[in-house]
């Protein structure tokens, strides 16, 4: 997931892999990243954006990378990022169809489907 590609505005960044959930069935999030790297103050937003993007469907999620800016990094930029990581994995799991993912403008991902071309008018 990445969030503000320059300029002035919400910066989020962060690296995450979906799994099948644990015995418990329910969302499960784990973090191998440093707080250098991803302050722990953003997780609770981040738990909040993949619960709703995932809509009930559970999954353990595994942070594997991320990073924050000072200035820019705010809970919600990391909130609207998780919830499109989640519908994100949805998508890349075949429960949302893929024509879903022409809306999630901060989430990439292997086997993401092309944004198609606008139609040219004459």
């Amino acid at each position: 997931m990445l969030m503000n590609r320059g300029g002035c505005g919400p910066f989020a960044r962060f690296v995450a892999d979906f799994e099948p959930p644990g015995n418990e069935g329910e969302l499960e999030l784990l973090s191998a990243v440093s707080e250098q790297r991803l302050p722990v103050e953003f997780l609770p937003a981040i738990r909040e954006g993949l619960a709703q993007g995932l809509g009930g469907v559970s999954a353990a999620v595994l942070l594997t990378d991320g990073y924050f800016h000072e200035t820019d990094s705010w809970a919600s930029a990391y909130r609207i990022g998780a919830e499109q990581a989640g519908r994100a994995a949805l998508i890349g799991a075949g429960l949302l169809p893929p024509e879903e993912a022409e809306a999630l403008r901060w989430v990439r991902w292997p086997g993401r489907p092309r944004p198609r071309a606008p139609k040219r008018t004459r």
